[in-house]
């Protein structure tokens, strides 16, 4: 079941994150070699939980740097493993945490025709996956025809191609998707138990045999030991779980779900997060009353700050 279970790489490309607490996790340091060092030994720890699907994206500062490093030293490991990555924004913070803006969307072919490559170098190889960063209703990605006519060149040469998506109709962007089909075989969203509203929708890709991952299963953190949900922590002590390892359990469980990322930062939180395996079976039907209005979800999301 580990293997269901993958390691995103967001919170450890770059110094600045909007997971609850995030700046704690770095007190140790930031620099480029502090954070080169802590992926690679969380990268070394996953593998080692037997999770074999790892996610980064253009925007995760150094992340897809960081990884391809990783896969240099491990050359024998690359063909065990599923690697995503996406693109569509661009990183600009400057390695600050304090930045005024951290990073640029743009889903335009300039900007794919740009970060393809750069993939590429960052990775060493073809990721197996390579997505459109966070497609909203008001992208215009899915209506433009010169960029499918991209992605479908890249889909005709083996990598599958697909888009992640954010935002309160995330359900309404992944039926978008699917209405078009080729070149798009892939899908990642948000969903967990303050915010399930993309699960119909998922269902509905997966049984068009689309790859289904699930991102932000912790909400950022409010669904762990920082965050402050009642009914999960009360479920949590019943079952003598961490809410971290409950919340990711649920997602485990979704029937339509290839992979649950992890987005741990540190060993602590990445040994907390694996047990979910532990828990899958449970009774967690108590956890349904949770879910919080897609809006009023995003807008509190929206407000996080970056530490």
């Amino acid at each position: 079941m580990s293997a269901r279970l993958g390691l995103g790489l967001a919170a450890l490309g770059r110094p600045g994150y909007i997971n609850l607490g995030h700046a704690g996790d770095f007190a140790a340091g930031r620099s480029v070699a502090d954070l080169r060092a802590r992926s690679h030994a969380l990268l070394d720890l996953a593998w080692a939980a037997e999770l074999r699907w790892l996610d980064v994206a253009r925007s995760y500062g150094l992340a897809e740097q960081f990884l391809g490093e990783w896969l240099a030293q491990h050359p024998e490991r690359r063909s065990q493993l599923t690697v995503s990555s996406k693109w569509g924004y661009t990183y600009v913070a400057d390695w600050r945490s304090d930045a005024e803006q951290h990073e640029v969307k743009d889903h335009s072919p300039a900007t794919f025709d740009r970060q393809w490559p750069e993939t590429l170098a960052a990775l060493g190889s073809p990721p197996d996956l390579y997505l459109i960063h966070s497609v909203t209703p008001d992208s215009p990605a899915l209506g433009d025809a010169a960029l499918l006519d991209r992605l479908s060149a890249l889909a005709e040469q083996g990598v599958t191609v697909g888009l992640s998506v954010s935002g309160p109709r995330q359900a309404d962007t992944i039926r978008a998707a699917l209405a078009l089909s080729w070149p798009f075989a892939a899908v990642q969203a948000t969903w967990n138990v303050l915010e399930p509203s993309a699960g119909a929708a998922l269902a509905e890709a997966r049984a068009a045999g689309w790859q289904v991952v699930i991102k932000e299963a912790l909400a950022n953190g409010r669904l762990t030991g920082r965050g402050d949900v009642p009914g999960l922590k009360d479920l949590s002590a019943e079952l003598g779980a961490v809410p971290d390892a409950l919340a990711l359990a649920v997602a485990l469980a979704r029937p339509w779900a290839d992979v649950v990322l992890s987005g741990a930062s540190t060993r602590a939180q990445l040994e907390s997060n694996l047990g979910a395996v532990r828990l899958m079976g449970a009774d967690m039907a108590d956890l349904t009353g949770l879910a919080e209005a897609p809006e009023r979800y995003w807008s509190t999301r929206a407000g996080l700050a970056w530490n």
